[in-house]
Formats: C-alpha cells, structure tokens, sequence
C-alpha cells in the first residue's frame, strides 16, 4: 500500500481566512465655521469697541460692513486670513450691517450676515491734555487729563490712556476731581525721556451714558533737569541744571502775612508783562491787596505765586521777606528764570514760615507721598 505524504500547509482558502484585515477612513473635509461681533441685533454698541470676524477651519474671503448709507466701512484680513477688523470707527447712533464670507476645507463658501446698531450717548466727552503735543517739558512734569464732564466709571478711563516711555518708567494715575486725572512716575523724570500718550477714548464709555468724543495722541520730551531750591532763611535761589549749580539769586519771599507755601511746585507759564491782581486770587484792595503791573513773570501755582521782577524791594532781596507770596528777584534775574524756563522745571520751597503747597494747586503733584499716589484717589 502506498500512503502519500503532506507538507503539512493549510490549503489556500483556509490561509485567508486566518488573515486580519484593517481598513482606514479618512475624514470629510470641514466647511468653514464663522463667528463675528458684535451680536446680530445688537443695540447700544459702543462704537469704539471694533468689530472682529473670525473663521475656524478656513479662511475668510470677503468682508463687507457698510453704514446706513451703503458706505462700506475700512477694515484689515489679518496675513493668515483667519480674522478681520475694522479700521475706520464707527459712528453714534447707526445702523450697520455685516456680511462675512469664508471658505473651509470643502471648498464650499459660508456667509454670516448680521445687523447692529450704536449708542446714543447722553452726552460726550472732550479730553485735553497737558503737555501739548510736540513739546519739550521738565523734570517735574505731570501728565494731565482734563475732561469736560464727570467721570463715574474711573477705572475705565484710566484704561483708555496708554503711556508709553522710552526708556521704559513706572506711573500711576491720580485723580483730583471727578474731571481731572494726573498720570507721574515716582521720582522725577529722567531727562532725554520720550513719552508718548495714546488717549484712544473715542466711542468708548465712562459710565453714566458719557461717551469719549475724540482719541488723542500726544508725544513730548523731558529736557534738562532744571531745579530751582529757594530757601526762605537765607533769602537765596540756587539753580541747578542737571545738577550743578549755574546761578545763585537774592530773593525776598511773603511776608510774615503772606508767607510763602512750601514744597515742591512746577512751573507752568510765563509772561513777559503782566498785571498782579490781588482779586483774583480773593484779596481785596482794602484787605491790602494790590494792582501792580510787573515784568518777567513764571508762574509757579494756580494761586498766584511767581518768580517775577521787582526792583521795588532789591534792597530787601537777600535779606528779608517783604512780598506778598510771590519770589521777587531783581529785574536781571527774573528775566534770566524767565529765558531759560520751560514747563515743567521745579521749585523747592523751603524755610519760608507758610503752610505746605497744596496738591490742587497748579502742579503740585510731588506734594503726594508716592504710597497715598498710588491708591489713585478715585
């Protein structure tokens, strides 16, 4: 009997069947998914707050925001394609309209339309600021913003105003009423520094239905330190600029009536003439107030006091305090503080018997232990 031999291998059928087979799919391509703001239907915008489209999962391809009058409204696609912005403001109390139009990963485009409108204010407001653009300024400069109606949301105006500085200095904000906000570093600015204000309030809220009317845009630079340190027991001025003593001057200060206020004052004008009026500043002519014409004139605060010419009392310069409050030189010297001065240069006042400068008053801003400064008064 003959018996036939096997390798032993499966048959070809049963060899498949023992195979495990795995198959992969590859997702649908995504369309376009877009989002914009503000709401559609939205009211009460605030037209500073810009509006933003964005596409996930591809790319925007046309944008069209147009005003009442079916102007189109200026806007920037970023480089990547994924979001666009306006770039021309909006106005108050209009109607816009939105059309956003992308494309995905299909190949298929998607439009998102949508309707808005902005505030009217109850009323807006006019920020001016000092310095002014363009200028050269001193050490002792503040930053101050003056708007033209009460602020109840303070913090939110703070925020509206970028203070850039080159090199870079630490500040904060301080308000002295519901209109008035400074903005200074902790010491005095060094000079040579570059500041640039950025005021973007346009369209923006400060709260209780007041609207920014208009940014601005402010740039100045901090000169020489000039600094004027007037001792009222010796009777002298001595001036430094950028520290070292260029002048020494007589002076006579208030008198025991109207003493001097002491501390750090800025000055912030000049005038080549001017007429002293006791008036103004609430003393009356029968209270022994005065009317008196008077050359070279800085002004140091709001409630009068200047370094200023007055060959009248040279002979008590330098020996005894006879004005009214004010720093009298001798002509020659008031016009020398009056060529060489420029807003922002300080004044130390010391050892003249007076109440201390006021913090209100003009610039007196360095009257502020920095700790209280920085709790910003609101």
């Amino acid at each position: 009997m003959i018996t036939s031999c096997s390798s032993g291998s499966a048959p070809a059928g049963d060899a498949a069947a023992d195979e495990t087979t795995t198959t992969s799919s590859t997702p649908p391509p995504k369309p376009v998914s877009l989002t914009t703001g503000p709401a559609d239907a939205a009211v009460d915008v605030a037209p500073g707050v810009p509006v933003v489209a964005t596409a996930t999962d591809g790319k925007i391809t046309s944008v069209a925001l147009t005003n009442p009058e079916g102007v189109a409204v200026a806007g920037r696609l970023s480089p990547d394609g994924l979001q666009w912005t306006n770039t021309e403001p909006l106005g108050y109390q209009k109607t816009y309209t939105l059309a956003v139009t992308g494309e995905g990963a299909d190949g298929k485009p998607v439009t998102k339309s949508s309707t808005f409108t902005t505030v009217k204010p109850r009323t807006l407001t006019y920020l001016s600021v000092n310095p002014q653009d363009g200028t050269t300024v001193g050490v002792g400069q503040p930053l101050a913003f003056y708007f033209d109606e009460p602020i109840a949301d303070k913090a939110a105006a703070e925020a509206m105003i970028s203070i850039t500085t080159e090199p870079r200095v630490e500040g904060a904000f301080y308000w002295f009423d519901e209109k008035t906000v400074h903005w200074r570093p902790q010491a005095y600015w060094a000079p040579g520094t570059k500041v640039t204000i950025n005021a973007k309030i346009y369209g923006k809220h400060v709260g209780n239905g007041v609207y920014g009317e208009e940014d601005r845009l402010i740039t100045t630079t901090i000169g020489d330190s000039v600094i004027h340190e007037a001792d009222g027991q010796t009777h002298q001025v001595v001036t430094k600029v950028n520290g070292q003593v260029v002048r020494t001057m007589p002076t006579s200060m208030g008198n025991a009536e109207n003493p001097t206020p002491t501390g750090v004052y800025v000055l912030t004008e000049k005038h080549a003439h001017m007429v002293m009026d006791s008036r103004t500043y609430g003393l009356s002519l029968e209270a022994g107030g005065y009317v008196t014409p008077v050359d070279w004139a800085t002004r140091m605060s709001n409630s009068g006091i200047f370094f200023h010419s007055a060959p009248w009392s040279v002979g008590d310069q330098g020996n005894r305090n006879v004005s009214h409050g004010c720093l009298n030189l001798s002509p020659e010297n008031a016009k020398w503080v009056f060529d060489n001065a420029k807003q922002g240069d300080v004044v130390i006042v010391t050892n003249s018997g007076g109440p201390e400068l006021q913090p209100w008053d003009g610039f007196g801003d360095w009257q502020v232990p920095w700790d209280q400064w920085l709790k910003g008064n609101r």
